[in-house]
């Protein structure tokens, strides 16, 4: 079985950062100037998630068939977005919703609320949740789409972790509640030619001091399954009622088993995502043997080509942490010795936002910068 959707393989960090919203300007009065600080509040971001069926019909499948879980409770939203998850258990019950969100899409939000009938049960705060006041104390669920690439990449799991000890009530619940990131190792041959060997000779030049660069920035894209050559390897795995925000920086070791006489080009990574407080278990992946979705999966590329037997195995480890001079961003070690082998390599890597959008493309016209 094939990913579904098309191949664009490098689209690593499409997903500026939200840290410098301009709180006095509205989405509907936005430039490109102010989607750069806020890519979110764009409609065609929130347009690809809702879009993307797996991941919004998981979460509608896990609110709205356990509705005896929902009625009379109140839920808190965190990264409402468009609203979408709040009519959901508005719909499915809830007393209540609370919908936070720091990005202006959250202005459109509230007419999708009110357009739909939801004015009396669902609030919007707009604001960050460290620093926002919630018009409800405590509540019996939370709900979140928080995972990004690589699962954390961008993600705002360490703000529903603090929402879960600030506003969860004692043996309250959260949707989803478990995560899996898995690994593993794939034949690239091809790709890698064109996208790392590249800059080998550029026109006759010699570009390699960026083939270093291009090596060490994780690809997002969809991998056939039939290029994985190794069985998968639980890296890490979150319960969102017990994990804390140290729990986010990891070493985790790993152990890949090939599956069949090969060339390994890179490693790939992607997640699995349970809604176990369910009675009827609701689950997704985002790995090459499932149905598409927009996180697609994760290629980190190596340095060199690994020849490898079936049955051999790959070990190592992947260290994991927050960037310093940026929590969204991910600084990522792989280090890995092949069978017998003595010698370890190891290669650091970064998921950073970059400069451009492939869902946004206006983003960098000239608007008076």
């Amino acid at each position: 079985m094939e990913s579904a959707g098309p191949s664009t393989h490098h689209i690593a960090s499409d997903v500026t950062s939200t840290h410098h919203i301009a709180p006095d300007v509205t989405s509907d009065s936005m430039t490109s100037r102010d989607y750069y600080a806020d890519s979110y509040a764009h409609f065609g971001i929130h347009e690809e998630m809702l879009k993307d069926t797996v991941r919004t019909g998981s979460y509608r499948s896990a609110i709205m068939n356990n509705g005896h879980l929902f009625k009379g409770k109140t839920v808190l939203d965190v990264g409402c977005g468009t609203g979408i998850l709040s009519m959901f258990a508005a719909k499915a019950g809830a007393s209540h919703v609370v919908g936070i969100d720091m990005s202006n899409i959250i202005d459109q939000a509230q007419k999708i609320i009110e357009a739909n009938g939801f004015k009396d049960t669902i609030t919007l705060v707009k604001g960050k949740l460290e620093e926002a006041e919630l018009p409800i104390d405590k509540f019996d669920i939370i709900i979140s789409e928080w995972m990004g690439y690589f699962l954390l990449y961008e993600s705002m799991l360490d703000t529903v972790l603090l929402a879960r000890d600030k506003y969860l009530k004692p043996e309250g619940l959260i949707f989803p509640d478990t995560a899996k990131l898995l690994f593993a190792a794939i034949e690239d041959q091809d790709y890698k030619e064109e996208k790392i060997n590249f800059w080998d000779n550029v026109y006759g030049f010699n570009y390699s001091c960026i083939k270093d660069i291009a090596l060490r920035e994780p690809l997002v894209d969809t991998v056939e399954l039939k290029a994985v050559v190794t069985d998968p390897y639980v890296i890490k795995e979150i319960n969102l009622l017990t994990a804390t925000k140290e729990d986010l920086t990891f070493t985790a070791p790993f152990t890949l088993t090939a599956t069949r006489d090969d060339h390994i080009h890179a490693f790939l990574a992607w997640f699995d995502i349970v809604f176990d407080c369910t009675h009827k278990k609701v689950k997704f992946s985002t790995g090459p043997h499932a149905q598409y979705t927009h996180w697609k999966q994760t290629v980190f590329y190596t340095p060199s080509t690994i020849a490898i037997k079936q049955g051999q195995e790959i070990t190592g480890s992947l260290d994991c942490a927050p960037n310093a001079r940026n929590n969204r961003d991910l600084d990522i070690s792989i280090s890995y010795v092949v069978g017998d082998e003595e010698e370890e390599t190891t290669v650091d890597y970064k998921m950073c936002v970059i400069l451009y959008s492939c869902r946004i493309p206006f983003l960098l016209q000239s608007d008076s910068w």
